[in-house]
């Protein structure tokens, strides 16, 4: 579809872009990325035939550019600018059939039956069709932005070139316009070129992406391949963290702020405030976790972490909303906390702090074993979850990649495991040695303060921690269990 070979471009004698070569195929949604002055715009005006090439040629379909005339061209290609702030006083019909500039015919051009069609075709596709009579500044600016891509779009063009064309709108016009826009990508062949600013909607909707830095190509690729920490940092001269998106199979980067310093606070028992009714601890800081609890499950970062005792009977129809209200009752910020159940007397929990080598843990484990069941034979049995049996909780007093992460709660489970098999804890049901309980729950906390741990398995510095911490934590506290059950307590 577009072809562009050995181009140089740019002002006067002083050349901005300088030996760009790619291609573009029909209804590819196809992104530039770059940091200011790296020759975004002036690629673009290439493209769109306003400045001419120094070197190289750009080709539509084989034929060079500037070999088509003005009106041809804009049969071809359409030019969606960045926002105005200014508008004139035209009605939005009106300000819409100006795109069918190019396709009209004789002295006086008047609007044809089929320019007729072609507006209202795209008016109802763009989804103006109801402010038809208004006045563009009398329009919102998402309003205003969808104006001139039903205007472009009567163009019938085979290209689309946008130049940031989310600029000043708000989330819910960003994703509606570059929703419809992929759209006719894919139902009308329609071939997008568009400048981004913003690395993650550029990612969210383009094929392939050009990373330009300094009017060179850096990189020619997929989104996946070009959003990486390291490119993105030589290009950009900013701290990055990828990061995967929840919904879709697509990067997401973000910007790491400076690290401002902190005083070296440790995780500990100091923060922890208990009660007949829950279990608080009570962070310094927020803390980057992963967790299986009620509330605050998956990974997020939290400061309130709430162990909670609930009766052993307890049955409610929506435990998630029953936590939220808890909290709220408790002057907690629900989207700030990490809630788990128990139905365990909370004087069972026990914690303790290891370190080694500068690195330290603090593990909290409330362990009932009344439950315990075999992982391995619990598809034959149809067993009813009590409310919490084993939680265990892993504040780690240092900075953990995702992998260590991961690898953490592997440890711990295993650990856990260990301690239950050394306690002779087994399956009622069957006799087997127990692997856990139905409602097991873990959490995973970190500061994310220090040296990197990459790795948290059982041979690494902070796995073998984890690892005896668990399992000794775990362990005591079965122990204390069994002797209040035994005690009659």
């Amino acid at each position: 579809m577009i072809d562009v070979n050995g181009v140089s471009v740019g002002y006067d004698d002083h050349t901005i872009i300088e030996d760009m070569n790619f291609h573009i195929e029909e209804g590819e949604f196809f992104g530039i990325l770059g940091p200011n002055g790296s020759g975004k715009t002036t690629l673009f005006k290439a493209m769109t035939g306003l400045l001419p090439l120094m070197d190289g040629a750009i080709s539509l379909k084989g034929r060079p550019l500037h070999q088509f005339s003005s009106r041809e061209l804009a049969t071809h290609i359409a030019v969606l600018p960045q926002i105005s702030t200014e508008s004139f006083s035209y009605e939005v019909r009106e300000t819409v059939m100006l795109g069918r500039y190019a396709h009209q015919k004789g002295f006086f051009k008047g609007a044809t039956e089929r320019d007729m069609e072609v507006v209202g075709k795209v008016m109802e596709q763009t989804g103006i069709a109801p402010l038809e009579n208004r006045y563009l500044h009398e329009l919102s600016g998402g309003e205003r932005q969808r104006v001139f891509l039903a205007q472009a779009l009567a163009q019938e063009p085979k290209i689309l070139l946008l130049d940031e064309p989310t600029n000043h709108l708000d989330l819910s016009y960003q994703k509606s316009l570059l929703d419809l826009i992929k759209s006719q990508t894919i139902n009308e062949t329609l071939t997008v070129v568009a400048i981004f600013h913003d690395l993650n909607l550029a990612s969210l909707y383009c094929d392939r992406l050009l990373l330009l830095d300094k009017g060179k190509t850096k990189l020619l690729h997929h989104p996946e391949e070009v959003l990486k920490e390291k490119h993105i940092e030589e290009v950009y001269h900013t701290k990055v963290q990828k990061q995967a998106h929840p919904l879709v199979a697509k990067p997401q980067m973000v910007i790491v702020p400076e690290e401002r310093r902190t005083e070296n606070l440790i995780l500990d028992e100091r923060y922890i405030n208990s009660s007949e009714e829950c279990i608080h601890f009570n962070s310094p800081f927020p803390l980057k976790c992963m967790s299986s609890g009620i509330i605050g499950a998956g990974i997020g970062w939290y400061s309130d972490f709430i162990n909670r005792r609930v009766p052993i009977d307890y049955d409610s129809r929506d435990y998630q909303e029953d936590m939220r209200e808890y909290l709220v009752h408790k002057e907690l910020d629900p989207s700030l906390s990490v809630g788990m159940m128990t139905a365990l007397d909370l004087t069972n929990m026990i914690c303790e702090r290891f370190e080694s080598d500068g690195r330290s843990v603090f593990i909290m484990v409330t362990a009932g074993v009344g439950n315990a069941m075999d992982v391995s034979t619990s598809y034959q049995y149809d067993i009813h979850s009590k409310p919490g049996t084993i939680n265990t909780w892993v504040f780690i007093n240092g900075n953990l990649s995702d992998e260590a992460y991961i690898e953490a709660i592997v440890t711990s489970t295993e650990a856990k495991v260990k301690a239950l098999h050394d306690m002779e804890v087994r399956d009622r049901r069957n006799g087997s040695l127990a692997t856990g309980t139905p409602t097991d729950s873990i959490l995973i906390a970190s500061s994310q303060k220090g040296k990197l741990e990459p790795f948290a398995g059982p041979v690494t510095p902070i796995g073998k921690l984890i690892g005896r911490g668990v399992y000794e934590v775990t362990k005591k506290a079965i122990q204390l269990y069994m002797e209040k059950k035994e005690g009659g307590l």
